[in-house]
């Protein structure tokens, strides 16, 4: 069956894995920044449940971090887990791995196999909210279910600041 108009592969392979999930759709601000709030603020959700995918990249690859919109990636947790040096994937690099734009990169379905690393605040939740493949629409399923589909790890993965 369809959903929103349009199967998106995030949400072929959650139907596929028969996992629960739920989709929440919101109307597009065009000029809105990639920075993630704009779902919590339309859809007035809790913005520690939003969860945001940045890639990032090693020598020997690229990688997927899945972390609350309202906190910066730490890179030397990425380094931790991964076992190399970890650095920001340019802007047209995560779009050509991903196969989405920026701000609509899920962590579930990318055009090449990625490695997935999620906060360690996500379990702790019922659920969380990521992308699903496309700007204004979010699907909604729980941290182990994500973990399980992608072979995801749970770690610390938000930068802390000193002194706040």
């Amino acid at each position: 069956s369809k959903v929103w108009g349009t199967m998106t592969p995030a949400i072929i392979v959650a139907t596929n894995a028969k996992i629960a999930f739920r989709l929440k759709q919101y109307e597009h601000d065009t000029t809105a920044s990639a920075c993630g709030l704009e779902p919590v603020e339309k859809l007035s959700l809790d913005p520690a449940r939003v969860f945001k995918s940045l890639i990032f990249e090693t020598h020997k690859g690229f990688a997927v971090a899945a972390l609350p919109v309202t906190h910066e990636l730490d890179l030397k947790a990425c380094t931790r887990i991964i076992g190399e040096k970890a650095r920001m994937a340019n802007s047209a690099d995560a779009e050509r791995i991903s196969g989405y734009p920026i701000g609509g990169i899920s962590p579930l379905e990318h055009r090449h196999q990625l490695s997935l690393v999620i906060d360690a605040s996500a379990p702790f939740f019922d659920s969380i909210f990521v992308s699903a493949d496309r700007w204004s629409l979010e699907m909604e399923l729980a941290a182990h279910d994500l973990a399980r589909l992608t072979a995801a790890r749970f770690t610390t993965l938000k930068k802390t600041h000193h002194g706040a």
